[in-house]
């Protein structure tokens, strides 16, 4: 390994192999740490500076794909000229934009490269050992990586750990249906085990409310691309029951969703600052600061000064859900309307419909990248996540190396088609 690792200065094979192998350790370390994301997403980039073609890498930049990615991160740039926060505040709002800037480099470098599903495979396989922690920390809270964790939450979050295991759940379903119809029924079986310990660990063991809302529209997408009507209704079925059984037996699973309208109830009666009640009351407000800056916004880093505003004017001292102050309105779209206005969201929302048209077509990569956008678009009407660090990584990395997988699938196509017509 270190002679192959080291031969990259003189084989531009071993270059490319390289990239890939550390594009393989970031998937790895993304379940897990957010230190190791950082240092290793560098390294990359420094890796990928010898190899990359100038004329190659601008060709592709002139893509909506590439382009607006980078366009939204020059508009929170522009937002810190008319934003009224201190300029420390408005540098550290950018900071959340900066991942959505490896999006061209790697749809770039995957575009050439084979291997971009070992990236998923290394990340599936991080997730399963997660998996594995979380029952032995459920059972044994004493193991878990961090002080004071959650119950059965080794590192990081509850949400995090549900945004992982809902997707690999998902996402293993196509894998299952290919297998059954090859006849592979042994590799499916395996495949669809996977893919259930995911979701038994979500019932019973932990599981956050943004999971549940958005884990049956992703397996509503699957059904309507790849099964028939037939199916659809008995798996709708088998679902409802499924569904009924799982909320019967898991006492933890009735808590989550008993607190949907436990905390609406206290929001609206007596304005409790619940999770719900603060969300609808960000939610509230952040339409009313759009209101006043409809265009640009109020510019970058603007929210927290605004939320502080608010909540002074109106419940001074008051520890009520209205009184609650907060830079993050906990949804993509007004996050981006309160600080850049509707300029900012039309160009939110073309990366996303972008992205999301990239991946038509068959196969694992491209059913791969679909479900990463949609999932981060769904979710993204609960929380920011495009921008929070962890699943804006999980969507960087999951459309820049599907997306550079399918453009390079799609461009030797091309040019195979092209050498068998002849000049």
């Amino acid at each position: 390994m270190p002679a192959l690792v080291f031969s990259a200065w003189r084989d531009p094979a071993a270059r490319i192999l390289n990239l890939d192998l550390l594009a393989v350790l970031l998937a790895i370390l993304l379940p897990w740490t957010t230190s190791g994301v950082a240092i290793v997403s560098v390294l990359w980039l420094v890796a990928l500076l010898p190899t990359i073609d100038l004329r190659a890498f601008v060709r592709l930049l002139r893509q909506p794909i590439c382009y607006l990615p980078v366009a939204l991160c020059a508009i929170a740039i522009a937002g810190t000229l008319w934003s009224d926060a201190a300029w420390g505040t408005r540098a550290y709002a950018l900071t959340p934009l900066g991942k959505l800037l490896m999006l061209p480099p790697l749809l770039y470098h995957f575009q050439r490269s084979s291997r971009g599903l070992w990236v998923f495979v290394a990340f599936l396989a991080s997730c399963s050992l997660l998996l594995a922690m979380s029952w032995i920390v459920a059972l044994f809270p004493g193991l878990a990586l961090k002080p004071e964790a959650t119950y059965g939450v080794p590192v990081k979050n509850y949400i995090d750990q549900s945004q992982e295991f809902a997707l690999c759940a998902v996402v293993l379903a196509y894998p299952v249906i290919e297998r059954l119809r090859a006849g592979a029924k042994w590799s499916a079986m395996v495949l669809a085990s996977v893919g259930l310990l995911f979701v038994i660990n979500m019932i019973f063991v932990t599981v956050s409310r943004t999971a549940l809302v958005t884990m049956p529209v992703m397996l509503a997408v699957f059904a309507l691309l790849h099964l028939k009507w037939r199916a659809n209704l008995a798996i709708f079925l088998a679902l409802v029951v499924l569904a009924a059984v799982a909320w019967a037996s898991s006492s933890r699973l009735q808590q989550t969703t008993e607190t949907f309208y436990r905390d609406y109830y206290l929001y609206k009666l007596q304005d409790e600052p619940t999770s719900i009640g603060i969300r609808l009351e960000f939610l509230k407000k952040s339409l009313q600061f759009f209101a006043e800056a409809p265009v640009i916004g109020h510019g970058t880093g603007a929210t927290r000064g605004l939320f502080e505003k608010a909540a002074s004017d109106h419940n001074e001292g008051k520890v009520f859900a209205s009184a609650q102050v907060i830079g993050n309105p906990h949804n993509q779209t007004l996050n981006v309307a309160v600080q850049w206005g509707i300029v900012g969201v039309i160009v939110l929302y073309a990366m996303w419909l972008y992205h999301l048209l990239l991946f038509r077509g068959e196969g694992l990569i491209a059913w791969i990248g679909l479900m990463v956008v949609v999932q981060n678009f769904f979710t993204s009407l609960f929380n920011s996540h495009l921008f929070d660090f962890h699943e804006g990584w999980m969507y960087v990395l999951g459309v820049g190396v599907a997306g550079g997988t399918v453009l390079g699938a799609r461009l030797r196509e091309k040019q195979s088609a092209e050498s068998a017509t002849g000049p």
